[in-house]
């Protein structure tokens, strides 16, 4: 059911590697993949559909938990493969209503046809698939039947057999809904899950846009209208990750957070289980190492697991035994009998921040990586298991310790392989773009403290996630961005204990979101975006930035992007931008002051970008963004006057270099 193929790359053609298979256990429904696709006007005479949330938006039942990944006992059903889909304001039960497209999902919906106006379509697409339930799900009352949507841009309404069951605002984030009794009154028949979905940004939503209409009929056609937006990617739209139909007993377990850390050798696990359809449920906790034996037990919804002799979880690069995970087995009887049980990979270690340091497990932690997309070939944001481990495959060969997920949640698949892999994760929510003064207003505010609220609550308990980014280069600097972020960042930090940010491009002295965040994390395009073509200058204007910020707030900093475009295969000596000499001069110039700077107060340095990636047509940039370390479709890596690779670090698999205390760690560029 998972769609696979080749990655958007810029430095090098990657061949994408082994597929991972989800684990699922119990009957398999037919993959809840081929939606069919009706193709009508792509831009039509009306205007775009109202994104206006539905009046019970205020207490979303979609709300997705943490823990509702089916695992272990519970029965799933994965939805991969082709939908039909369709464009049109109005559409149910697809096929019988006109034409329509097989569209895979996963996947975005933009680059499968070969249709330009499709690729740039903005407004509602429907997807459509009948599947069949199991007998037994349908026979026994006592099963809650649940669909899950991984996650669908922007705004999704669901039906199960034309009836509504859920609605749900904003892309990258699951959400979910009880169907059982929906599909039990049509027992017999398919299940036909109906899903809309609307790709239009307002100045309200997460990232945020504008509509332009179009009203000169002498050049553009009646209704005509464009999506404005204010980011460097391409607004790709769909049902990007699995759907799914699984099950739980009518008690079970909702919920699960943990909360981690050590005194000397004993590591400790405090816990807490939210169950629902029990008043009086038995709960039993197993810790079980990856040798398979338990280490600790506990009794209670909530209680401490203590583990003698405890493997801590540490960064790839930093131990010999990186991203080491213990099993967490969770195990339910109500009384009525129900059972239900859920296993949680959970990873033993502390995160601190002081003045200069960013320390994990008390150890000073330098981040040496990226930042990346999800961005793909045909895909688009659509998820692929081979893209993902072939880029982990990429990340550990160069060297790499860490990366953001610029600038939008990525998929919990990418935090498994993240946390099993001892690669640290910056995990940012949709916040970007956010530079029009009503893109600050209560509406918005309100909007993305539920966003951060489903970020924590999905993600809360992944050991490679150290920090929370609320935003990516807001408009700091106006009057409403002080009392906005000093809200957002107190209400996730509420959620959870670890440090927040969010990535600044403003002058540190008018930053008015900076006093609250816990590491300065800014980014800065020296001799590319300032200063073009002068690569002079790029020493003196880091050093003025590094000191500017910790002068004035007295906090860690990361450089959270910096790099250059760089066109395969064009050359010039000396360098001129675009050319692949002066992109790699760029980061060795950059590379010079970080090697000074982290011996004082700079924690960090994430290049922009792992990856090229696809971006909108606009006359001042390419439709493909070429800021990569690595490059779509060819194998070409830059290379110095000795033909000798320039990777992030010079030998990746010298285990004696890149083993080192941290603060060795990424000396050598």
């Amino acid at each position: 059911g998972v769609v696979g193929g080749v990655a958007r790359c810029s430095g090098l053609v990657v061949r994408r590697l082994t597929y991972c298979p989800r684990f699922i256990t119990s009957e398999r429904i037919s993959p809840i993949s081929c939606f069919c696709c009706s193709i009508a006007a792509i831009w039509a005479a009306s205007r775009p559909s109202c994104l206006t949330p539905p009046s019970s938006y205020s207490d979303p039942p979609w709300l997705p938990s943490a823990e509702q990944r089916p695992r272990a006992l519970r029965g799933a059903a994965e939805g991969g493969s082709a939908w039909c889909h369709a464009v049109r304001e109005r559409w149910r039960n697809q096929a019988r209503t006109g034409p329509v497209i097989d569209m895979p999902v996963p996947s975005s919906f933009n680059d499968v046809p070969q249709d330009a106006q499709m690729r740039d379509f903005i407004g509602w697409v429907w997807y459509e698939r009948e599947v069949w339930v199991p007998m037994r799900w349908l026979q026994d009352q006592s099963t809650r039947i649940v669909l899950r949507v991984g996650s669908a841009h922007y705004y999704s309404v669901v039906w199960v057999n034309g009836v509504l069951v859920t609605e749900h605002e904003g892309g990258h984030l699951p959400f979910e809904a009880e169907v059982g009794a929906v599909i039990r009154k049509d027992a017999g028949i398919p299940c036909r899950i109906t899903i809309a979905v609307n790709n239009t940004l307002s100045l309200n939503t997460l990232p945020p846009g504008t509509i332009q209409y179009m009203t000169d009929h002498s050049k553009y056609p009646p209704g005509y209208f464009v999506q404005n937006i204010n980011f460097d990617f391409f607004n790709y739209a769909g049902i990007h990750r699995s759907v799914l139909l699984y099950t739980t007993p009518e008690a079970y377990i909702d919920d699960i957070t943990v909360q981690t850390t050590f005194l000397d050798s004993t590591g400790i696990v405090n816990y807490s289980v939210a169950v629902v359809g029990s008043g009086r449920p038995t709960v039993k906790v197993a810790l079980v190492g990856k040798d398979g034996r338990c280490v600790a037990t506990a009794n209670g919804t909530t209680g401490i697991l203590k583990v003698a002799e405890v493997n801590l979880w540490w960064p790839y690069l930093m131990h010999d035994n990186p991203g080491y995970l213990y099993s967490m087995e969770v195990q339910l009887t109500a009384e009525s009998g129900d059972k239900d049980s859920y296993a949680l990979p959970v990873g033993v270690r502390t995160v601190n921040v002081t003045e200069s340091k960013f320390l994990i497990n008390n150890k000073p932690f330098y981040f040496h990586g990226v930042n990346k997309h999800e961005d793909s070939d045909i895909r688009g944001k659509g998820f692929d298991w081979p893209l993902i481990v072939k880029d982990f495959n990429l990340l550990k060969w160069m060297g790499a310790n860490s990366f953001r997920t610029s600038h939008y949640p990525y998929a919990e698949e990418i935090l498994d392989m993240a946390d099993r892999l001892g690669i640290v994760v910056i995990d940012e929510c949709p916040g970007v773009g956010i530079k029009d003064i009503r893109s600050f207003d209560p509406i918005s505010l309100d909007h993305h403290l539920v966003v951060m609220e489903e970020l924590v609550r999905r993600d809360k308990n992944h050991p490679s996630v150290v920090m929370w980014s609320v935003a990516n280069e807001p408009a700091a600097e106006m009057p409403p961005a002080g009392p906005y972020f000093k809200q957002l960042i107190s209400h996730t930090k509420s959620l959870d204990s670890r440090p927040v940010t969010f990535i600044t491009d403003s002058n540190y002295s008018r930053d008015q979101g900076a006093p609250y965040v816990d590491v300065i994390c800014v980014n800065s395009y020296f001799s590319w975006y300032h200063d073009p073509g002068h690569l002079e200058v790029i020493s003196i204007q880091l050093h003025s930035q590094f000191d500017d910020w910790y002068r004035k707030y007295q906090k860690p900093i990361i450089q959270s992007e910096y790099g250059a475009d760089a066109v395969p295969g064009l050359h010039s000596d000396p360098p001129t931008m675009f050319t692949e000499e002066y992109q790699k001069t760029v980061l060795q110039n950059y590379h010079k002051v970080f090697d000074q700077k982290r011996k004082e107060f700079v924690v960090g340095e994430l290049i922009w970008n792992f990856a090229d990636f696809m971006t909108a047509q606009v006359l001042l940039c390419w439709e493909l963004l070429l800021p990569g370390l690595i490059q779509v479709h060819q194998s070409l890596v830059v290379e110095d006057e000795e033909n000798e690779v320039q990777c992030i670090c010079a030998d990746a698999d010298d285990a004696e270099v890149l083993q080192d205390e941290v603060e060795d760690v990424g000396q050598v560029k």
